[in-house]
């Protein structure tokens, strides 16, 4: 096993070329084998695995940077540089993460998990470094997806590095289609020959003759470089980066390794922003990612023979669920409207988009854009629907903001995976959104309890002539036989009393404070839940006079304390009374949700010690 002796990118370098397809035939058996028990972003990783030995073969790693956009495709990365032997910790409690994470290696350079921002990151380093005299000299590469093009945020960072002419490459890896289908015999010949340093060293001199030395030498290298152009425009699908100030290389083959090394070892010492164009296959190396590699994306523990999904649970997601009641409603109400940034499997509008194409709109990872164009259609009278992950949705608040709730339009945000998430981590638990929400003004925010309360809140949120977002979690959706109750804007429902004490509580936190009250039965206690139902607006003299009777009230939400739920019924109820649980100020680490909600003493049993210690003192 070549790989048990690889560590870093000076290991790497000990190989031969001819000994790397061993090492990347070894990478793919150790990702399959781990993904398939913990789960993860197999698909990128197994299409970049040849990229990745090409770059830490040809780059002096950690010295230079490599910048990852997602970090999706980073697995090959995260083996080969010291964490091989953890690699089966991968996403578990305590384990390292699965993405890129500066608290776990040197040469992970950014903390990353969010799309199209890698361009600018590379280009603020690569400006550090050539302002700072004394800062050591490194080279920069971004490796970006095609999928970070449909970022605005890329295309910002690639027209400013046009602009600023730093050193830098950015490598392009389409794993989908390439920008253009002209990959044949005469690209490649020519990317071969503008490759090469012979080729590049003429042309630069070429260009410094006729314009210092032969009359009219300015107008003459207009001509030649308009040749040039048109030239590439024939068979190479690069002009966009050129004009945006990029020398352009490509589209190469993203899994030839002896072409991918002979290439960088061409061009990295070539002045100026540079673009590498490769194309891979998306899963290459494992048949089932290859058929579907949109399922193997992101994907939970699956069977490695087969390829299929392991479900531990018949009950359905709130995504599903979700699913379901949109199709349902859509059927009966022609207004309704669908958008996506580029997540439909993931939100559950996958169904939708079968059933009603001409009603569904993905707009690529474009998440401001998304709320400007539904806030457009709201305008005209139709009622989209915004699905999107709560960590994701944070990359749109100025628009949610001034495009939407400034505006009153009734545009209706499913924000799911709002929470802790679980797996993923750092950059995508979703403990965030309650606070950014909540406080804009117009903006009604529901957080539904169970099942039957999910589908009573998307009807209430259509009825509406405003602004609606719902929180719902990563889990199964609970059957809790709640009581009839009409929903009305901002008031709790009261489910159980009790002498003791009372406990409000906000959408997935009710199920537990359930059970936690019924815990606490056992031990002799009576407390009381509340079902806050919406975290803006409240209904202040409601939960008072709910409240009033009781020396101890707690309020319990899936989200950050400060700023968030119980933060604002502290500052209505009896001064001294409330006693908010949910969660710090802090990034929270990877890891199974129901660990992570027992760490910070969210589950049914954190909850009744925590209100026991309470009552006791």
């Amino acid at each position: 096993m070549l790989l048990e002796k690889i560590n870093s990118s000076q290991d790497l370098k000990k190989l031969t070329i001819e000994q790397l397809p061993q090492v990347a035939q070894e990478l793919r058996s150790r990702m399959i084998e781990v993904v398939s028990q913990n789960g993860g972003h197999i698909a990128s990783s197994l299409g970049a695995v040849e990229l990745i030995l090409a770059l830490h073969y040809c780059l002096d790693t950690p010295r230079d940077k490599i910048v990852f956009d997602v970090g999706h495709q980073a697995y090959a990365h995260k083996i080969i540089t010291g964490r091989n032997k953890s690699f089966s910790t991968m996403r578990q409690l305590g384990g390292i993460s699965g993405f890129p994470c500066v608290d776990e290696s040197a040469f992970d350079v950014f903390t990353s998990g969010h799309s199209s921002d890698a361009v600018s990151l590379a280009l603020g380093l690569a400006t550090a470094r050539d302002y700072l005299p004394l800062l050591e000299r490194f080279r920069v590469v971004a490796v970006i997806g095609d999928g970070s093009l449909s970022g605005g945020l890329c295309f910002e960072g690639l027209n400013n590095s046009g602009h600023l002419k730093k050193d830098m490459l950015v490598i392009l890896n389409t794993n989908e289609h390439s920008i253009a289908p002209n990959v044949g015999a005469i690209s490649t010949y020519l990317n071969k020959i503008i490759s090469l340093p012979v080729y590049n060293r003429f042309r630069d001199s070429l260009e410094n003759f006729i314009k210092f030395r032969l009359p009219k030498g300015s107008r003459i290298l207009k001509l030649v470089n308009k040749f040039e152009k048109e030239l590439k425009n024939l068979f190479v699908p690069g002009v966009l980066f050129e004009e945006l100030g990029f020398r352009y290389f490509g589209p190469y083959d993203g899994h030839n390794l002896p072409l991918l090394i002979t290439t960088l070892k061409n061009i990295v010492g070539f002045k100026g922003p540079l673009l590498l164009h490769v194309v891979t296959k998306k899963g290459k190396g494992y048949s089932p990612a290859e058929v579907e590699p949109v399922k193997f994306h992101g994907t939970g523990p699956f069977d490695l023979k087969s390829g299929k999904t392991i479900i531990k649970n018949d009950a359905l997601t709130y995504t599903q669920l979700f699913s379901e009641i949109l199709c349902s409603r859509a059927a009966n109400d022609p207004r309704i409207i669908a958008v996506t940034a580029a997540m439909p499997e993931g939100t559950g509008l996958d169904k939708f988009r079968d059933s009603y194409p001409g009603r569904f709109f993905d707009v690529g990872i474009a998440e401001p854009h998304a709320v400007c164009f539904a806030a457009g259609l709201a305008k005209a009278g139709l009622r989209p629907v915004v699905a999107v992950y709560s960590t994701f949705l944070q990359r749109a608040y100025d628009q949610i903001i001034e495009a939407v709730a400034l505006q009153k339009l009734p545009v209706i945000f499913m924000i799911d995976r709002a929470g802790i998430v679980g797996e993923d981590g750092y950059t995508h638990q979703g403990i965030f959104d309650l606070v950014f929400l909540r406080n804009i003004p117009n903006m009604n925010v529901l957080a539904p309890a169970d099942a039957q309360e999910f589908i009573h809140s998307f009807d209430f949120a259509i009825s509406l002539n405003a602004p609606v977002a719902i929180r719902y979690p990563k889990d199964f959706a609970p059957s809790l036989n709640l009581p009839e109750n009409k929903f009305e804007l901002g008031k709790p429902q009261m489910l159980r009393s009790g002498n003791d004490a009372i406990i409000i509580a906000l959408g997935s936190m009710v199920m537990p404070c359930l059970e936690a009250a019924e815990m606490l039965k056992q031990s002799g206690y009576s407390v009381g839940v509340i079902n806050a139902r919406f975290a803006s607006p409240l209904d202040y003299p409601a939960f008072k006079q709910m409240v009033s009777a009781y020396r101890y009230v707690f309020t319990i939400e899936e989200g950050l304390l400060e700023g968030g739920f119980g933060c604002a019924l502290s500052s209505i109820l009896p001064g001294g009374s409330i006693i908010p649980l949910g969660l710090p100020r802090e990034f929270i680490t990877h890891g199974k949700r129901s660990l992570l909600l027992e760490r910070y003493g969210l589950n049914k049993d954190g909850i009744a010690r925590r209100i026991k210690e309470v009552l006791k003192k």
